[in-house]
C-alpha cells in the first residue's frame, strides 16, 4: 500500500505516485530519482573556490524557515526559475532534472559547490559512465548532517565530503576512494598590522596575556570549513594555542574575514583561505601555518551507501573507474583541469590556478596505497584524535579498518598502472607523478627559519638523574611525539629542540647537559624515521620557570619548537 501523501509533495514521473516530500530525492514508492527540489536546509553551508566576483571561496547562508517555505512554494509555482541568495559559482547543471525516470542504473551523487568536486559535475563524467550504463545526478547538498542523513535513508548513493565530516556525521557506508588533500588552501594569518610583534604563536599567547585585563580578542574564520577543522587542529597540537582564549567569530565566508582582518583592531588572527592567504601575506600579514605545513590533514573521500555496498557493488567499481580516469587524463594535461575548474566555477583562467595550487588530487594508484599501507587509517586516527580533544567527537573509531576498502578501486588502478606503463618510457617525470603524485619542493634555508611556536607535548620527556639516558616513560613520550612531528611537512617545518636545567649545580656543567639532552631527543626522534631539519640549543637555567623555585626540579624540561622554513 502506498503512503499517504504529504501535504506539500512531487510527483514521481517513473510510477506516478504524487506523495513525494518535496525535500526527498528519490520516489518512496519506486526508488527512483526525482525532481531536484530548490528547498535548502536553513543552516546550509556552501564550501566553494573563488567566486564570480573574485571575492568569495566558502559561503554558508542562513534562510529562516518561513521565507524557505515561501521560497519552496514560489520555486514550484515558477518551475525552478526563482534566483537564490548563492554563490555564482554555483552551477547551473546542479538545478537540472535528475535525469531518465526510468533507468535502474542512475546513481545519486551529494556534495557541494567546492572546486575539488568538479569533475563530479562534469559532463565529462557523465559521458564516462554512460558506457557503463550509468545514468549520474550530482545534488549540492550543503548541510552535512542532511547530507549524511540522505545517504542513510537510501535517497543517496555516494557522498563527497570531507575525512573530519565522516568521522563526525557517520554516515551508514564506508570510504571507497579518495579525491584530494589541500596543500596550504587554508591558513592561519595573524594581525600583524594591527599588532606589529605579532609573528609566532608564541607572541599570539603573550598578546592574549596581556590583554586578558581587557577585552577578549577575537579569531575569525568561515564556519563549518575546513578553516574552522584546521584551527581544531591548532588547539590539539600546539601548546600556545587554545581557541577558548578567543572570542570565535564564525562568517559567511572568507571574504568576510578577511575584511574584517583589515578593519577589526580587536582581531589577532584569521582563518584564510586562497587567494586571501597570498593577498594577505603581499600585504604584510603573518602566515604562520597553513595546510601545506600539515600535509593530508585535510582530507576529501568518496562515500559509498551501505544500501549499494550490498545490492549493487559493480556499481561502485564503474563508478570508481570512470571517475579516476578522468583524474589521469587532468593529472596529464594541468589546462584540462584548469578550463574543467574556471568552466565549474565560472573563474578566470588565474583563479582557477590559484584554486589549483592549493589542491592535490589522488589517482588511484595513490589512493590504493593509502588504503593498504596503513597511511588512511592513521589519518582516520589522528583526525578523530583532534576531534575528539576540542569535544566534536566522544572517542576515536575502535576500528578504523572498517571504515574503508579499497576492493573497488582493482579496475581503477589497474587502468592508472597501464596508462604509467606505456608513458614511462616518453615522459618518466609524468610516470612518476602519477604513481606517487605531485611533489611540491621547497628550497628552504634552515638558518632564516622564523618560529611557529611550541609543539604540545603529551606526557613528560624525563632522563635518568644527571644524565643523558632518556628513561623509559620518557622514551614513551617521544613516541607519542614522533607521530605528532610527522604529520608536519618536512619541506617546509623544521623543529629545534630546547633542553633547559634547574639551578642546581654549576652554570657550564647545566649548559652542557641542557644540550646533550636536547640532541639526545634529536637522535631518539630520527631514529623514529622523522626526514625533518632539527638542531639542538641548550640553556642551561638561564630561563627557569617564573611560577616555582629556581631548585625546583620542574625547570628541567624540554621544549619542541616549529620553525616554518623559507623558500
Amino acid at each position: 500500500m502506498a503512503p499517504k501523501p504529504p501535504k506539500s509533495s512531487i510527483t514521481c514521473h517513473n510510477c506516478g505516485y504524487d506523495g513525494n516530500s518535496i525535500t526527498a530525492i528519490r520516489c518512496d514508492l519506486c526508488k527512483q530519482p526525482l525532481e531536484l527540489n530548490y528547498a535548502l536546509n536553513s543552516n546550509s553551508t556552501i564550501r566553494n573556490s573563488v567566486s564570480n566576483s573574485k571575492k568569495t571561496t566558502r559561503y554558508r547562508f542562513y534562510l529562516p524557515n518561513t521565507w524557505l517555505t515561501l521560497v519552496s512554494i514560489l520555486s514550484l509555482l515558477l518551475g525552478g526559475s526563482l534566483f537564490f541568495w548563492r554563490s555564482q559559482s554555483v552551477s547551473t547543471q546542479n538545478f537540472q532534472r535528475l535525469g531518465d525516470r526510468g533507468n535502474s542504473k542512475a546513481i545519486v551523487i551529494l556534495g557541494d559547490t567546492f572546486s575539488g568536486y568538479s569533475t563530479f559535475r562534469s559532463d565529462r563524467l557523465r559521458q564516462a559512465l554512460k558506457e557503463f550504463q550509468i545514468e549520474a545526478h550530482y545534488k549540492d547538498e550543503f548541510n552535512q548532517a542532511r547530507r549524511a542523513r540522505l545517504l542513510n535513508e537510501g535517497q543517496a548513493d555516494f557522498l563527497v565530503t570531507t575525512l573530519d565530516q565522516f568521522l563526525k556525521q557517520k554516515p551508514q557506508g564506508k570510504i571507497v576512494g579518495l579525491i584530494n588533500y589541500t596543500i596550504g588552501g587554508d591558513a592561519v594569518v595573524l594581525n600583524t598590522k594591527q599588532y606589529p610583534n605579532l609573528r609566532s604563536l608564541q607572541a599570539l599567547n603573550q598578546l592574549v596575556q596581556q590583554r586578558r585585563s581587557q577585552n577578549q580578542l577575537s579569531i575569525i574564520f568561515a564556519g563549518d570549513s575546513p578553516s574552522e577543522y584546521l584551527g581544531l587542529l591548532l588547539d590539539a597540537k600546539f601548546e600556545a594555542f587554545r581557541l577558548l582564549d578567543f572570542q570565535t567569530i564564525k562568517v559567511v565566508d572568507a571574504a568576510d574575514a578577511w575584511k574584517q582582518l583589515q578593519s577589526n583592531s580587536n582581531l589577532a588572527a584569521a582563518i584564510l583561505w586562497e587567494p586571501f592567504v597570498t593577498k594577505a601575506r603581499q600585504q604584510g600579514y603573518t602566515v604562520v601555518l597553513s595546510s601545506r605545513d600539515t600535509p593530508g590533514a585535510i582530507v576529501d573521500v568518496i562515500v559509498a551507501g551501505d544500501r549499494l555496498l550490498q545490492s549493487q557493488p559493480e556499481k561502485i567499481s564503474a563508478f570508481l573507474e570512470a571517475y579516476y580516469r578522468l583524474i589521469d587524463t587532468s593529472t596529464s594535461d594541468r589546462l584540462l583541469l584548469q578550463n574543467q575548474i574556471a568552466r565549474d566555477g565560472n573563474l578566470s583562467a588565474s583563479d582557477a590556478t590559484t584554486v589549483m595550487q592549493g589542491i592535490d588530487f589522488f589517482t588511484s594508484v595513490e589512493a590504493k596505497n593509502w588504503m593498504r599501507d596503513g597511511t588512511l587509517e592513521k589519518r582516520i586516527n589522528s583526525t578523530a584524535a583532534v576531534l575528539a580533544l576540542t569535544g566534536r567527537m566522544e572517542q576515536v573509531p575502535p576500528a578504523p579498518q572498517n571504515l574503508f576498502t579499497y576492493q573497488f578501486l582493482d579496475r581503477a588502478a589497474s587502468h592508472t598502472q597501464k596508462l604509467i606503463s606505456s608513458i614511462r618510457s616518453d615522459n618518466p617525470k609524468l610516470a612518476d607523478s602519477l604513481l606517487e603524485g605531485v611533489a611540491n619542493d621547497t628550497n628552504s634555508k634552515f638558518e632564516t627559519a622564523s618560529n611557529l611556536g611550541n609543539l604540545r607535548v603529551q606526557g613528560e620527556i624525563e632522563f635518568q638523574f644527571g644524565s643523558t639516558t632518556l628513561t623509559r616513560k620518557g622514551k614513551q613520550t617521544l613516541d607519542r611525539l614522533a607521530k605528532q612531528i610527522a604529520e608536519f611537512n618536512s619541506q617546509t617545518v623544521a623543529i629545534r629542540v630546547i633542553g633547559h636545567t634547574s639551578r642546581k649545580g654549576l652554570a657550564d656543567l647545566n649548559q652542557k647537559l641542557s644540550q646533550q639532552r636536547a640532541q639526545e631527543v634529536i637522535n631518539y626522534l630520527k631514529q623514529r624515521g622523522l626526514q625533518h631539519k632539527m638542531f639542538a640549543v641548550g640553556k642551561g637555567f638561564s630561563q627557569l620557570r617564573g611560577d616555582i623555585s629556581p631548585y625546583d626540579n620542574r625547570n628541567q624540561r624540554t621544549e619542541i619548537q616549529l620553525l616554518r622554513l623559507k623558500s
